[in-house]
């Protein structure tokens, strides 16, 4: 496993991620994976407070307590659930955010929490009272860093150039290369992190059956997972292939994978010791298909 440095931070990361959306209810199942993945040399844990109301926290914080001093936990804040549980509401208020940090310390059961991240975000927002938000809760001590979780160009660019972010966290796959467009060259010129999830696109590109993905229609999705399939006879598999394309990728701290079960664990493990892409294998990638376009007033 290889560590880097997360963005102008001290926190050095494992490049791979265990996303913790993908967990179930079970408390001892998950930390007996959570538990493996931290022998395995990961070490960031990624969850957010809207995951199954707040739950997907709180089993994180029952499996890594014994762990902390060894772990990155990553949490997200910006979506209230309303009261009757029919959904939630955007909210990147200061109030909200310094009263919700609480809740998910104590789900966690931790004093701080090393990343906090905006879960979304618009350009609307009242950006600099989300900032000053952060700010108070870096002087309290209560987080180590924060960042934001956005695919929005515009949004990304004004964090970037009005706050003290570390990271941001994006959809990123051969399927999604949006990035690449607005915010990759951006992001590595400021040294802000990156933390890419996605890579293997719901499957797409892992040998489920094509259907239409963004702007790409069924056609092109399978003329992509085609040309992955190509690539993954020696030595490789399509998910080892698809994850390596995101990897190998300039400027991506590391792939955040959501993992289920020991297998899917194992599986993603695997790709640190797959062969990696060579320069001609990542252009006839990029080359099977057309780029994605940002709607830039997102």
């Amino acid at each position: 496993m290889l560590y880097h440095q997360l963005g102008k931070s001290i926190l050095r990361v494992s490049e791979i991620g265990f996303g913790c959306m993908s967990l179930g209810t079970d408390d001892a199942e998950n930390a007996r994976l959570i538990h493996y993945a931290t022998d395995c040399g990961i070490n960031l844990f990624d969850t957010a407070d809207l995951y199954n109301h707040g739950q997907n926290e709180i089993t994180v914080g029952k499996a890594l307590k014994g762990k902390r001093k060894d772990v990155i936990i990553a949490t997200k804040v910006g979506n209230q659930w309303r009261t009757d549980g029919s959904g939630w509401d955007w909210n990147p208020r200061k109030e909200y955010i310094l009263a919700s940090v609480e809740e998910s310390l104590k789900r966690l059961q931790t004093d701080y929490i090393d990343l906090y991240q905006l879960h979304g975000g618009t350009i609307e927002d009242p950006i600099d009272e989300t900032i000053e938000a952060f700010e108070i809760l870096l002087q309290q001590g209560k987080i180590r860093y924060y960042g934001i979780s956005s695919i929005r160009p515009n949004v990304i660019r004004k964090y970037v150039e009005r706050s003290g972010i570390v990271s941001v966290m994006m959809q990123y796959s051969l399927l999604d290369r949006r990035p690449e467009e607005a915010c990759l060259a951006l992001l590595r010129e400021n040294k802000i992190g990156i933390l890419a999830r996605g890579a293997i696109a719901k499957g797409l590109l892992a040998g489920k059956a094509p259907e239409p993905y963004l702007n790409y229609s069924k056609d092109e999705v399978a003329t992509a997972a085609g040309v992955v399939q190509q690539l993954s006879a020696d030595g490789r598999t399509c998910a080892q292939t698809a994850l390596r394309f995101v990897l190998q990728q300039p400027g991506i701290t590391t792939a955040v994978a959501g993992m289920r079960t020991q297998q899917q664990l194992e599986d993603v493990l695997s790709t640190l010791s797959s062969r990696s892409l060579s320069a001609i294998e990542i252009q006839s990638l990029q080359r099977s298909l057309p780029g994605n376009t940002y709607d830039q007033h997102r």
